[in-house]
């Protein structure tokens, strides 16, 4: 471990111990070194670090505060790496072994746990979903919403951020399937109308299953997809109108 990482870790120790609790102002940067035992160096560069992580906030003029410490503040930058690995055929397939091993599970989750209004919402989108067959934007626009209410019915604020991070900001990856496969749109209303059926029915295990059926087929899809066009992923958000032999494949 290096010093700043020693650093950072005796940082993080005082935020986990509740010396320094959310919204806490650290102590003046002279101060906090001392407290440390480090070079003032060393303690800047900690709070640097920190403070890319979301742990911290310099609030120029004013201080260096702990943050909210939310999962949805701290787990913002997964988004941010998935959007980077979307040209790594590799790491396409490990994230969406994640979201499989991730998203049953919650959907089994969310069957215990839904509203009456959340699922109204989900209705709302999955109707939407029905009317737009011919229309794979606004297709791939409801089935990402439809997703995050079935997620957000679990209640979980860190598996929100978790599997938003996983398969939110891929929408525009879910385009490509409709293209390169005219079946899709078909068969993506008739997967979300089982998991609604599940969560209809407060059924967890009915859920799971439909959920596991879902990812899984599109797990399977992106599996073939990169056997027949193994070209980088990764220039293919931009060319939304192409459908190529780089096209990206679905998030479903």
């Amino acid at each position: 471990m290096s010093l700043t990482d020693r650093a950072i870790e005796q940082i993080r120790e005082l935020i986990r111990t509740g010396e320094l609790p959310p919204g806490s102002k650290l102590p003046p940067e002279p101060d906090l070194a001392a407290q440390l035992g480090l070079s003032r160096n060393l303690a800047r560069e900690a709070v640097k670090a920190l403070a890319v992580a979301r742990v911290l906030e310099v609030r120029r003029g004013d201080g260096t505060y702990v943050t909210s410490l939310q999962p949805s503040l701290l787990l913002e930058g997964l988004g941010g790496a998935v959007e980077l690995l979307q040209g790594d055929s590799a790491a396409l397939q490990d994230l969406m072994e994640v979201r499989r091993l991730l998203e049953p599970a919650a959907t089994a989750l969310a069957a215990t746990r839904i509203s009456a209004a959340q699922l109204a919402v989900m209705k709302q989108h999955l109707d939407a979903m029905r009317e737009a067959r011919e229309d794979v934007e606004r297709l791939n626009a409801h089935d990402a919403a439809f997703h995050r209410a079935v997620v957000v019915a679990t209640g979980n604020e860190s598996l929100i951020s978790l599997l938003e991070g996983v398969s939110g900001r891929t929408l525009r990856a879910r385009i490509w399937r409709g293209l390169v496969d005219d079946q899709a749109a078909s068969r993506t209303v008739a997967e979300h109308e089982a998991i609604f059926t599940a969560l209809s029915n407060r059924d967890p295990h009915l859920g799971h299953a439909a959920a596991l059926l879902h990812v899984s087929n599109t797990e399977q899809w992106l599996r073939e997809h990169l056997r027949s066009h193994p070209l980088p992923l990764s220039a293919a958000s931009e060319r939304p109108t192409d459908p190529g032999p780089a096209a990206v494949p679905a998030a479903g």
